[in-house]
């Protein structure tokens, strides 16, 4: 059953079942005189059609009335809908242009991503049966992203919804081009996944993406620090009332996880010995498990970048070890 959640006279937020850990994401929906704008869509399940049939009949909103829907970024809890919803609806669907290729990347037809994750992995020291495990388990998340839409880039600075004007925010990080909305009149940001309120944002190195998506993403939350926002409307968890506070916790939470990450490496480790190090009190999904290995390497990156670790290619594995210069001054 859906929960619909009314922010202000134009603004709803709707809860749309997931089978993940966080159970729901929340998609927004926003009136126009005549219209609706609806932000991210949820994962193509039996669950999450209801949930969008439900809303429409609450709201009693025709499938006629939806003018456009937006997606912030191209990961299926919020792209995969968008295809049966635009079909529903005959409304455009609109995302930015760096993950339109993303998602043709990630889900097309002739989609090579499973398989080089599995590549990638495996480079990273994760056993054969896991990484092969990952791989069929990012085949099947295809399945839930069906019918793929017809995409349209957002355009460059503002879009229009719910009688308003919102500032589009490129935030690249959780993905490379995951964009957020601002409202200055009412102090409003659809932040997305960029900021949520208990948990860390995912921010992981895949293949065919950014070189260092932590320092980006580093950057992104610096970026929306810089907004006056009385409100950011997350799509996981509670509102955020304090957002430049919660941003600080993040930044600090992943500098902490890069100075533990460092100390590991003393005598040279590949990224999956550090997630098994990091996560090992957990018991993990495969699901979970490709997204730990994958934010590690994201964060060993970001060291080695930063010229704080070493990364070697050993002939079979990358292996990363502390700076000479560090471990003599130990």
């Amino acid at each position: 059953m859906a929960a619909i959640q009314q922010i202000d006279e134009t603004i709803y937020r709707a809860a749309i079942p997931v089978p993940f850990p966080m159970k729901y994401v929340y998609c927004y929906l926003l009136q126009e005189q005549d219209s609706w704008t609806i932000v991210d869509t949820g994962l193509k399940t039996d669950e999450a059609i209801a949930a969008w049939e439900k809303i429409f009949s609450e709201l009693n909103i025709r499938d006629q009335d939806v003018r456009s829907i937006i997606l912030t970024h191209f990961h299926p809890d919020h792209f995969g809908m968008s295809g049966w919803l635009q079909k529903k609806t005959g409304a455009p669907v609109y995302m930015s242009e760096i993950d339109i290729e993303m998602a043709d990347r990630a889900w097309g037809t002739e989609s090579q991503q499973p398989n080089r994750v599995r590549e990638m992995f495996l480079q990273h020291g994760t056993p054969g049966e896991l990484a092969e495990a990952i791989e069929h388990n990012m085949k099947r998340l295809a399945s839930k992203v069906r019918p793929l839409p017809k995409l349209t880039p957002l355009p460059s600075s503002t879009v229009e919804m719910g009688r308003s004007q919102w500032e589009i925010i490129e935030v690249p990080g959780h993905t490379d081009g995951i964009v957020c909305f601002y409202e200055k009149r009412k102090q409003y940001a659809l932040i997305s996944d960029h900021v949520l309120d208990k948990i860390t944002p995912n921010i992981s190195l895949w293949p065919g993406c950014a070189e260092n998506p932590l320092r980006n993403y580093m950057r992104s939350l610096e970026r929306v620090q810089s907004l006056e926002v009385k409100t950011a409307l997350t799509a996981h968890g509670e509102l955020i009332m304090n957002l430049s506070e919660r941003a600080d916790q993040i930044i600090s939470h992943h500098e902490k996880r890069l100075s533990k990450i460092e100390e590991a490496l003393r005598d040279g480790q590949s990224a999956y010995d550090i997630a098994v190090s990091l996560f090992h009190t957990r018991s993990l999904s495969t699901h979970q498990w490709r997204f730990a290995i994958a934010e590690v390497i994201a964060h060993l990156e970001y060291l080695a970048q930063e010229q704080r670790v070493e990364k070697e290619w050993n002939g079979q594995l990358f292996m990363y070890k502390k700076q000479k210069s560090a471990l003599s001054a130990n």
